[in-house]
């Protein structure tokens, strides 16, 4: 697979340790210019001056994605970087609170939950299609096990809920763009050795590693899949 000449916007990517960066690091390395977007815009910066100092090409930008014309913003910025094309976009934005029994849940956790997972990935994809229109590229939303079938659910339902109506975004997307040559899958990764999972679960829980989901949304974004259109992949 080769980047090299192309531009990627990943979100989500903030701070060392995490998924983003291994996939961050992936795209830069196979050549990829790579625009780095975070809420905290000082994570997002120390992960792009890191590639930078590699000799890659990268910029970290601070952006809240649930506001509307902040996202809008954003993708202005990047499509006078870029002249108007963008190669890809993987949106790793969201984040994984347990709601407990329904029963007992909090209506304002559900909510956050869904403006998190779900609504960062509307007002994203819908900012930057017009930029994978130009050069019908790939957009690949990071869902979870959870949505899988027999996925585990239990005590978990807002973040449960909020990654499924994103799998159902993805495949609207998938749809509706693909006479246009874009295409949108998601990842469904089991829980991930990162930084922040291995301080919370410890060393022996069973984990699939960073560089490994990294491989599987390069390969989504490159031109060997590009027959691989509105899937869900486990990533196990």
């Amino acid at each position: 697979m080769d980047f090299a000449g192309r531009s990627v916007v990943l979100t989500g990517v903030g701070r060392e340790g995490q998924v983003g960066e291994a996939v961050a690091t992936a795209f830069a390395e196979l050549g990829a210019r790579v625009f780095l977007v975070d809420r905290q815009e000082s994570e997002a910066r120390a992960r792009a001056d890191a590639l930078v100092a590699s000799g890659r090409r990268a910029a970290g930008l601070g952006v809240d994605l649930t506001d509307e014309n902040a996202v809008a913003a954003l993708a202005e910025r990047v499509r006078d970087a870029t002249g108007g094309r963008v190669h890809a976009l993987v949106h790793l934005a969201g984040g994984f609170v347990s709601s407990g029994p329904v029963v007992e849940s909090d209506s304002a956790l559900w909510n956050r939950q869904f403006a998190l997972n779900a609504t960062t990935a509307y007002l994203t994809a819908r900012a930057f299609l017009p930029l994978l229109r130009a050069s019908k590229g790939a957009l690949v939303f990071f869902a979870s096990e959870a949505v899988l079938p027999g996925g585990r659910t239990a005590g978990m339902s807002a973040y449960a809920s909020s990654k499924s109506a994103l799998v159902a975004l993805m495949q609207s997307i998938a749809q509706e763009e693909a006479p246009r040559g874009v295409r949108a899958n998601a990842v469904a990764p089991t829980s991930i050795g990162t930084a922040a999972n291995l301080a919370a679960m410890g060393p022996d829980a069973a984990y699939v590693t960073r560089e490994d989901v990294a491989k599987v949304v390069l390969w989504l974004c490159s031109e060997e899949a590009r027959a691989v259109n509105g899937q869900t992949i486990p990533v196990r």
